[in-house]
């Protein structure tokens, strides 16, 4: 009988320990779901970025959207070539073109309508729109390249000229000129890197070209 008993309790006792574990793991890992989904949606809240005043809205700007005491409808993303963002029940809606404070009348304004009562709705940038320009001719790297993140609007002519590797040996400074939609403007960079004209700004979308020494 001791024989059989012994074996016994052992059988008994290990399914018991081993049920013990699922038992706690389920009770532990949604609330270590729940942490991570939060942080997660609260992340984009961190790191938002500090917009120039009256900073305008535009097609793939990367925005997050949070509404006071409605964790559910948090979100963050960038808004689609027609400058629209998805948004939690209200669908597809328009920010391009709106400041941030617009943007987020305009969804408190839709949130109010149908869904919530005195929703509170804070809409953040965290993330600028790729903005380009392109430098030609006489540089190290020609190509085409991101505004900075701190300065989506425009940089120095000297700073984009210093981003594509700085003047190749038959460079010369005096002549570039930059294509700006129909526009060619001409700026002597060597000129501005003396101090003797005012910097001159590359704006998104620019072409500038450095033109080469006639020796």
């Amino acid at each position: 009988m001791i024989l059989m008993v012994a074996p016994f309790a052992a059988w008994t006792q290990t399914p018991g320990g081993a049920a013990s574990q699922p038992a706690s793991g389920p009770a532990n890992n949604p609330s270590s779901s729940s942490s991570s989904n939060s942080t997660s949606n609260s992340a984009p809240m961190v790191s938002s970025l500090s917009a120039p005043n009256g900073y305008i809205l535009s097609p793939n700007d990367q925005v997050a959207v949070e509404v006071f005491g409605e964790d559910d409808l948090r979100t963050a993303g960038r808004l689609n070539g027609e400058g629209n963002l998805s948004v939690p029940l209200l669908g597809s809606i328009r920010l391009s073109g709106l400041t941030l404070s617009q943007a987020a009348a305009r969804l408190t304004e839709l949130y109010g309508r149908d869904y919530l009562v005195n929703p509170k709705v804070n809409v953040m940038l965290i993330g600028y729109a790729k903005r380009r320009f392109t430098m030609l001719g006489q540089v190290n790297r020609p190509g085409s390249y991101e505004m900075p993140d701190g300065s989506p609007e425009g940089i120095d002519l000297l700073e984009a000229i210093a981003m594509a590797g700085g003047y190749t040996r038959i460079a010369a400074p005096e002549k570039v000129s930059i294509r700006r939609g129909s526009q060619v403007l001409r700026v002597d960079a060597k000129r501005e890197a003396r101090g003797g004209h005012s910097a001159f700004t590359v704006q998104p979308g620019d072409t500038i070209t450095v033109g080469e020494s006639i020796f």
